[in-house]
């Protein structure tokens, strides 16, 4: 073998080595970037960077903001402070942990995505359905009651949770500044599903749902649900109903709550009325049967204040006449005349059906037949001009019109309590066509003002 051939050989095993080597050293590489980029996606949901258009967390920068609509789910662990001041902080962590651990798979479960945690909150999305975010809630309940009896086998104290669900439209995106950033969700529809889960205190309940998700959902029947009340999340936002879904309490007050629910929202329309002296004997009949139907106990408590104080509890006060104002209008010529017709309609329905007048039953037809052709004509915009929530704007009309014709038997029998019906003429009726046209219709004319088809006053 001549000198040269042996330089050669040697040379290729050296190159050989090198080569080698540097496989090894790209694979651990890659291995690390795996490694770091799952260690990533513990912090940052994977999900939320597919929304946001991106392939890889790198190509996420600050301002990335998206629009959806989506269900949001807030559940809060009640007397938390309390737990944990008989805790020491280690103990406290390993409790949170461990809480979170079985709560994190029902939420993935039913196709929920763990937006983040508050202390010992937890904030979720659902992008599908609302039928998957109240069925997500009620099978946390259902996980909680296990966990429980675990942790009293354990000698622990048991842990109870409110459970606030919304559904609307609302803003992903990164906020921060350049060294820190991170993912989140801001909009309305975030900020009520908060407030629900914070009054689930107040009414002693643990879920609470709201119009928005009752008319979002699929499969209703499989709910049961009852009116609570209304509430407003700011100052100058119109008060907005909210609803009790009562799946998870125990069989027989389950059974009693289903069998009480009319006497229960009659009670509920008296009190709002300010008849609270009707509604008392109402809502003690209703608690001889069921002890434990709080929420009929927190109302005729506000029932025995009132009458005692004179003073109301509650911005879900409606006593005032069905009307249309100023403060409605949308500033779109277009919607506004619209809007105003059907509550001028729905304001002559409710004085003609409280006084007995024989023309009910024609305003009925009017008004079906008017709420149809404004319902058609949104539904030909937002086809015509690809809106991107065209989806869910039309389940809230399917929903309502469904809700308009049970509550049109009720009228047309004029069967039960005429101050029940009067008031579902206002809550059902109005209330919903005035948070629709606020929430929805103004979000809708939005999008047509940007492209040019519509024009503001």
């Amino acid at each position: 073998m001549s000198p040269d051939f042996e330089t050669t050989e040697v040379h290729s095993e050296d190159i050989s080595l090198e080569l080698s080597a540097e496989r090894e050293a790209h694979a651990g590489t890659r291995a690390r970037l795996k490694l770091l980029e799952r260690t990533l996606m513990r912090f940052v949901p994977r999900n939320l960077i597919d929304f946001l258009g991106k392939t890889d967390i790198q190509d996420v920068e600050l301002g990335d903001q998206v629009e959806k609509s989506m269900s949001v789910v807030f559940t809060d662990i009640r007397d938390f402070t309390s737990l944990s001041e008989s805790m020491t902080p280690q103990q406290t962590f390993n409790m949170i942990n461990s809480y979170f651990s079985v709560m994190n798979p029902v939420i993935t479960a039913h196709h929920g995505i763990i937006d983040k945690y508050m202390g010992d909150a937890i904030m979720a999305l659902f992008p599908a359905t609302a039928d998957d975010a109240l069925s997500a809630a009620l099978s946390m309940l259902a996980r909680l009651d296990d966990y429980n009896a675990g942790r009293e086998r354990a000698t622990y104290a048991a842990i109870r949770i409110g459970i606030g669900v919304n559904t609307g439209l609302l803003m992903l995106g990164v906020i921060g500044g350049v060294n820190r950033m991170e993912g989140t969700v801001i909009s309305h529809a975030v900020n009520l599903a908060s407030r629900l889960q914070t009054l689930t205190k107040t009414y002693g309940t643990p879920l609470l749902i709201s119009e928005h998700t009752l008319y979002s959902l699929y499969e209703p029947e499989n709910f049961l649900v009852r009116h609570l009340g209304r509430v407003k999340v700011a100052y100058k936002t119109h008060p907005e109903p909210i609803y009790e879904v009562f799946n998870h309490d125990a069989p027989d007050v389950r059974e009693k709550k289903s069998r009480t629910l009319r006497k229960f929202e009659e009670a509920l329309a008296r009190y709002h009325s300010r008849d609270a002296f009707r509604a008392r004997p109402m809502l003690e009949e209703i608690l001889r049967d069921n002890p434990a139907d709080i929420p009929a106990r927190v109302y005729l408590q506000r029932c025995e204040d009132f009458l005692k104080t004179g003073l109301y509890n509650g911005s879900e006060e409606f006593t005032g006449d069905i009307a249309w104002r100023g403060e409605y209008q949308m500033g779109i010529s277009e919607f506004d005349a619209q809007h105003s017709e059907l509550i001028s309609l729905m304001e002559a329905l409710h004085d003609a059906f409280m006084s007995g007048d024989e023309h009910t039953t024609a305003l009925l037809h009017k008004l079906e037949g008017s709420i149809r052709k404004h319902f058609k004509h949104e539904e030909r915009l937002m086809g015509e001009h690809h809106y991107p929530f065209a989806a869910d704007h039309i389940a809230q009309h399917h929903s309502y019109l469904n809700s308009f014709t049970r509550l049109s038997e009720e009228i047309a029998a004029d069967a039960g309590d005429r101050w029940y019906t009067s008031f579902r003429i206002k809550l059902a009726l109005a209330e919903w066509m005035l948070n629709h046209s606020n929430r929805d219709d103004r979000h809708l004319g939005r999008f047509l003002i940007d492209r040019g088809i519509l024009e503001t006053l």
